[in-house]
């Protein structure tokens, strides 16, 4: 298809408008979900265990006066309270574990008093009218939710678009300018560094800044202006990205909706939602992009990018019980936002380079392990290369995803564990770039969630410093140009890394203390599951009624179906233990 790009402006018109417990330290199969993930060694089984069978009934006689349990004073001299004990009537607050669990991982659970003055000061959002004014495009935020409901309030970004001739799009990507409000260094950037990201556990959420400023006045609400920081690309319809931009721009959202009800809508499986009625711009331009994000995750696919299952589990709380467990599903919701924000996020690290600045660069590299990756293909009959082919590997788990979905969600966690975790690190001018292995793309910067993760924070400090540079026709900015040091970049990657890990491990503690408490007035009743994991360190089961894995008193081959009786849980250390029925 052969088109004239240059006869298409870049820039839309401006309108006015849990058995010999000891050794059991994160050897179960969801601890390899993330890599590198430690954490206490496993204690001693809960006496809520006299419920179970007569084994369970034994060791809790046995085992009960080393049961852990939090104080009295709890964490910070909170008192624990909440999430009935069967056996003795103790009870849990999920939020105070969660507190200590923060603080025993080196994350702060609370804000400095010198951050909380800073941000109280500001009562306004930014606003700046000599840049571009893009708030009458069909902007739109989609983001987490039930029903059409949406419970995000940290909202990082918006999205617009318009059709062109020839079936090509252009789309525009706006995240928040939380630059504009939290100068560099200032106390919210300070208690920013400190957390680097937010941690979202199953009752209580740390934000990584100040709710007055990532919920309300650097957040992409509905019917507000609002400064960003816009990716501007024209896409073609096989997925291309032809010309892109990235500059200021004043936005303003005309709805806030939700995966949930948008996905059904996108698949054909639920009616518009109502949030849309009044607005077919928006609906029409959702559909655009749609596609559009269809076509880029397929340009990725046949480079190598990997298509893998979490078994994250979300908890429905209700007055400090856990009601419900259950896992985010995919849909065409979610791959919209995914897809436009690797291409946006694509864009930046590529913007950066050309302007000779570095690039925080989120990479998984090559993986060392990628000979019992191949072993693993082997024992199902498929035959990987000896040296690391994503493109390989994804066709090989897109056949198992196909004739094997039962047992899909455990081989796409082995594999995520030997893949290794991603990490931050510094690309500065001249270098070659490391990539990012699962999602085959070579240069891929974080840039679109700076309300809630910190190397954003400074991708969008960069762009800022960069867009200056050009304007200035400096070639060969320096250290004084980008605003940083090599020392302070270097630094701060290290420390976001660090504590990425420490804040995914607290929500991963939390999230099976939550599982342990939904099932702890359970305890002797039986489970349809299957063998997610085993090796010399013991079996774990995964329930296939409800996202919830746990260790199994015995042996068992991987991916056996069996029949599991559930004989114990701890709550505070969020183990769950079964036997065979």
């Amino acid at each position: 298809m052969q088109v004239n790009m240059a006869s298409i402006p870049f820039t839309a018109p401006v309108d006015a408008g849990r058995k010999n417990r000891k050794n059991r330290q994160n050897q179960g199969p969801q601890d390899g979900y993330r890599p590198g993930d430690t954490q206490e060694q496993r204690g001693p089984r809960g006496p809520q265990q006299q419920q179970g069978s007569n084994r369970g009934r034994e060791r809790a006689q046995s085992e009960s006066s080393r049961y852990g349990e939090i104080g009295a004073a709890g964490v910070g001299g909170t008192q624990a309270a909440i999430g009935v004990m069967a056996a003795r009537g103790k009870t849990y607050d999920l939020k105070v574990l969660a507190d200590r669990a923060m603080t025993e991982k080196g994350l702060t659970p609370t804000y400095s008093s010198e951050a909380a003055a800073f941000i109280k000061a500001i009562q306004q959002p930014a606003f700046n009218p000599e840049i571009k004014d893009l708030r009458h495009l069909n902007w739109c935020s989609v983001d987490n939710g039930h029903g059409e409901v949406v419970t995000s309030k940290d909202l990082d970004q918006l999205s617009a678009s318009e059709d062109l001739p020839n079936g090509f799009t252009r789309v525009y990507v706006a995240i928040a300018d939380v630059d504009a409000l939290m100068p560099k260094n200032s106390p919210p950037d300070k208690q920013a560094q400190k957390n680097t990201t937010t941690v979202y556990t199953a009752d209580k959420i740390y934000p990584m800044i100040d709710p007055h400023f990532s919920e309300n006045l650097t957040s992409m609400n509905p019917g507000v202006d609002r400064q960003a920081m816009v990716t501007e690309m024209i896409i073609s319809p096989e997925g291309e990205i032809v010309k892109d931009d990235i500059y200021p721009a004043m936005v303003n959202s005309k709805v806030a909706l939700n995966y949930d009800s948008i996905g059904k809508w996108l698949e054909d499986r639920g009616g518009r939602p109502h949030a849309l009625d009044g607005r077919d711009e928006v609906a029409a331009a959702l559909q655009s992009q749609s596609r559009v994000a269809q076509a880029l995750k397929e340009v990725r696919r046949r480079n190598g990018s990997l298509q893998l299952e979490s078994q994250e589990a979300k908890a429905k709380m209700e007055e400090g019980a856990v009601k419900d467990l259950s896992k985010p599903e995919k849909n065409l919701a979610t791959e919209l936002i995914e897809n436009l924000m690797v291409a946006a996020n694509g864009c930046a690290a590529r913007f950066l380079a050309k302007a000779g600045f570095p690039t925080i660069q989120r990479i998984v590299r090559e993986p060392k392990n990628w000979d019992k990756i191949v072993d693993i293909a082997a024992e199902k009959g498929y035959e990987l290369p000896a040296k690391p082919d994503s493109a390989a590997l994804e066709q090989f788990l897109e056949g198992e995803r196909a004739s094997d979905p039962l047992r899909f969600p455990d081989l796409s966690l082995n594999v995520v564990k030997l893949l290794g975790r991603g990490e931050y690190v510094v690309q500065f001018p001249g270098e070659e770039p490391l990539g990012h292995f699962g999602l085959a793309v070579k240069d891929y910067s974080h840039s679109t969630a700076p309300n809630r993760r910190y190397p954003d924070v400074i991708t969008q400090r960069l762009l800022k410093a960069a867009k200056a540079c050009v304007a200035a026709g400096i070639t060969n900015p320096t250290e004084k140009d980008w605003g940083y040091t090599k020392a302070e970049l270097s630094e701060l990657t290290t420390r976001c890394t660090e504590q990425e890990g420490n804040a995914q491990k607290v929500e991963r503690q939390i999230q099976k203390s939550a599982a342990a408490m939904m099932l702890q007035t359970r305890i002797g009743e039986t489970f349809d599951a299957i063998v997610s994991g085993a090796n010399d360190k013991g079996t774990w089961v995964r329930l296939l009624d409800m996202p919830i894995e746990g260790k199994l008193d015995g042996k068992a081959r991987m991916g056996q179906p069996l029949t599991v009786r559930l004989t114990g849980t701890n709550v505070e250390k969020g183990f769950i233990d079964f036997e065979k029925a």
